[in-house]
Formats: structure tokens, sequence, C-alpha cells
């Protein structure tokens, strides 16, 4: 790709202005589609010291003359990172709306939050009153990403409108919110540490490279850490209300793509174990659609799940000290794989309208159960496909749990030797008692299996 010449340059700092113009033409082609103003559009601030670009900082320095200017070469690296950054425009993450809708119509001087105002862009936008209000023309970009152009939007039956974005779109936000995180906390940290050694009515500003005077240096971040399993076997119940533990689990890097920084504590559902700090993408991608408590959608991001990244999931999903001894997943997880996997030959499929040979399977797979994986014997999953031409709700198989359960293991140990070999009823001491079940277990039959 051509580079293009910016004017102005001194000493290795542009203008804003040469800066939006770098930043467009450096990213032209890449996958993510970028905006014209990363650095003199809203909700970039240069006062603040630094603009954020995909999960880059760039730092940003007022001369005495009061013209901000930024370093051309982190730009470069900035835009260099996201040209390497895949999309794949199938694989959505849901962004909003949830519950507790942001309140407030300030936002433009606070931390990025950028679900939140993603969220808030939207509402202006179908409220005329408020989309009056808006600035007119102002590109929609955060951290120098234009989202408005990836945004989809879908509409249930009888139900609200949602929004969703790529999940690499997802992962570079999360990357920038962790940035900017840590950019502020060590800032604080410093102007802290300056405060109690410096007088009082002292002005500071720290000299640039070529003697001219900047109101907020450069400061570096400490990159987040591998994580190395140190929350094995730690219940989520109790490591969650420890005070402090939301800065750690942002310390370290998520455990399942190691691309991103954590955010969430990712932990079994029905054993109560932490698996690992995860991102939010991550956390969502391994989270079952669930559309009643007993039942599940199986969407097209378990595809990967099961097949390309199998073995670095059930990794993830053992780190349960509970799903690991069982050689299992806990029951929603399982209902997903024995759907997508265990009933695959048995799904409908249709000729390819664009007239290939290949055939592919139609219809959505759904999985609901019975009863509880503290009751096998009376547990059964039912696979079915919604939405199929040949048959709008077509029952492809009823599995027992135990039947499941035994075809998993057979599959992990053709799968994931290393992840079968490490689990097994060898380990069972210091396990819970009772198990929290997705499904309350009304019957009679107790721990039959487990």
């Amino acid at each position: 790709m051509a580079k293009r010449v910016t004017p102005c340059r001194t000493g290795g700092l542009i203008p804003l202005g040469a800066a939006d113009a770098l930043w467009a033409g450096l990213t032209t082609d890449s996958a993510v589609p970028t905006a014209s103003a990363a650095f003199t559009s809203s909700p970039a601030d240069a006062r603040a010291g630094y603009v954020l670009l995909g999960g880059r900082a760039v730092a940003t320095v007022q001369a005495s003359g009061g013209q901000w200017s930024v370093p051309e070469i982190e730009v470069r690296r900035a835009a260099a990172e996201l040209d390497a950054v895949e999309m794949d425009r199938r694989d959505l993450v849901r962004v909003g709306p949830f519950r507790g809708a942001p309140q407030g119509d300030h936002m433009e001087r606070q931390p990025l939050r950028w679900r939140r105002r993603i969220i808030r862009e939207l509402q202006e936008l179908g409220d005329p009153e408020r989309a009056a209000r808006h600035d007119g023309g102002r590109p929609y970009h955060l951290a120098g990403i234009d989202w408005r152009r990836i945004l989809v939007e879908r509409t249930g039956d009888r139900t609200a409108r949602t929004w969703w974005l790529p999940r690499a779109v997802v992962r570079l936000l999360d990357a920038a919110e962790h940035t900017e995180a840590q950019w502020l906390r060590a800032a604080r940290t410093r102007q802290e540490g300056a405060a109690a050694t410096d007088p009082p009515s002292r002005h500071r500003q720290a000299p640039a490279a070529d003697g001219r005077q900047t109101t907020s240096p450069h400061c570096p971040t400490t990159p987040p850490r591998a994580y190395d399993g140190e929350l094995q076997g730690h219940l989520y119940s109790v490591l969650s209300r420890k005070p402090g533990i939301s800065r750690k689990v942002a310390g370290w890097m998520c455990a399942v793509c190691r691309t991103a920084p954590a955010a969430v504590l990712d932990h079994c559902h029905e054993h109560g174990y932490v698996r690992a700090p995860v991102c939010h993408s991550c956390n969502t991608q391994e989270r079952p659609d669930h559309l009643y408590r007993n039942d599940i959608r199986v969407a097209d991001h378990y595809t990967p799940l099961f097949h390309t990244h199998a073995v670095d999931w059930l990794r993830h999903w053992h780190r349960c000290p509970g799903c690991r001894t069982r050689t299992t997943l806990p029951l929603p997880h399982l209902a997903a794989w024995t759907a997508h996997t265990a009933c695959r030959s048995q799904r409908p499929t249709h000729r390819d309208p664009r007239g290939s040979r290949a055939r592919k399977p139609c219809g959505v797979l759904r999985v609901s159960w019975t009863g509880s994986q503290n009751a096998p014997r009376s547990c059964l999953l039912t696979v079915a496909v919604d939405f199929c031409p040949s048959g709008e709700h077509r029952v492809l198989a009823r599995v027992p749990y135990r039947e499941a359960a035994h075809r998993f293991g057979t599959w992990l140990a053709e799968t994931a030797p290393a992840v079968a070999a490490a689990a097994g009823p060898d380990s069972l001491d210091g396990l819970p008692t009772r198990f929290r079940p997705v499904v309350a277990d009304t019957s009679s039959e107790g721990l039959a299996l487990f």
C-alpha cells in the first residue's frame, strides 16, 4: 500500500489534521472500516493526552503555541496493527441494547465505554428531538473505527430490535477500553506521586524531546500478562466478592484467544468453579444462546468451538475441576455439542441456490432437555431443527443424558487426547457434595451418575 506523504512534519510530530489524513490513507484497504477524522472528531479529545486508535493509545503533545500534535510513528504503528486484523462479517456479537441502559446526556469527556456510547448514539438517531441536538454530519467512530458501517440491526418476532458487531471489532474495542483504563490509572498514580513531592503552587509540565512543553506526556502502560492457572480451583461465589478482583482480572490476557485483555471471570454455572479470566468476546462466544432455562439454540459460533478451535475450548471448559473429573461438559454445552456434532448426520440439507453441487444444512438447530444432570437416568435431550422447509419444527433425535455423556467422552479422546488424559474419576476429592443444577431436580434419582 502506498503511504501518503504528510506535510508540516517537524521533529516526528504532526498536527491533528495531518494525522487524520495519514490514518485514513494508511487504513484505506483495511478489513475494519476506519473514520476520516479519528483525531479531531468526538469522542477523540487531544486535551486528554491521548487518542485511541484500535487497541493502541497514541499520545498527544501540545506545543507552547497551543497546537496539538501526535508522533507520526505511533500513527503508522496503529495503522499497521489495524491492517493486520481479519474480520468475518458473519461472526457477530450482540452489543445491545441490554438492561440498565445508560442515563444522562453528556458522555464526551468520560472514558470510552464503547457499548454505552453505541447505544446512546443509536437512541439519539431514533429520537428526532435528540437527533436535532446531535452534531450534524460528524463521523461515527470509536477508537478510529467507523462502527456504523458494519453495525447489524436485527428485529425478531414480537421483540425489540438488537444491534450486533463483528467479533473482531468487539475485540478491538475491548482492547481500546482496556488500554485507556491502564493509561488513566498510570496517569492518576503519577499525578498522586508528583503531588506528594512538588509544591502545590508549581505548575508541572514535562519538556518534550525538542524543548517544547507538553501537558500530557506519553504514559507507558504495563501489558497484560499471560494467564497461568493462578485461579484454578477457586469458587466463583467466593472469588467474585473479593475487593480488587476486577483490577486483578484486567491484568491478564484472555486465557482463550490470548490476544485481547481479560475483562471477566468465566466460570462453570453447574459446579461453581472459576475457569479463567477471558475477554468479553470469548465470554460471549462460549455462552449458550438460551431461549428458555432448558432450551437453547446452537448458533453458528459453535462451529469453531467444536471444530477448528476445539482443543482450546475443551481445555478451557475442563479448567473446572467438576467437568474435568466427570469427563463431561456443563449440561447446556453438552446439549449443544450433541446437537451440533453427534446429530450432524441427521440434519436436513438443501441445494446451494448459487448452483453448486454441494448441499448445505438448513434450518436452525435447537436442543431442549427435561430433568437435570443430577438425575442422568431421567434426563433427556431433544434435538430439533427450526425453520426447515421440509418441516418447520422437525425433531431429529432424542438422546438420553448418559448416552450423550458417553459419546462426548469417546469424541474427546479422539479430538483432544491430552485433555481427555487429564480427565477422569481419580481426582474427585474436594469437589462440592452438591452441585447447582441447571434445572431443579425434582426426581428421587439422586446423584446416580455423579
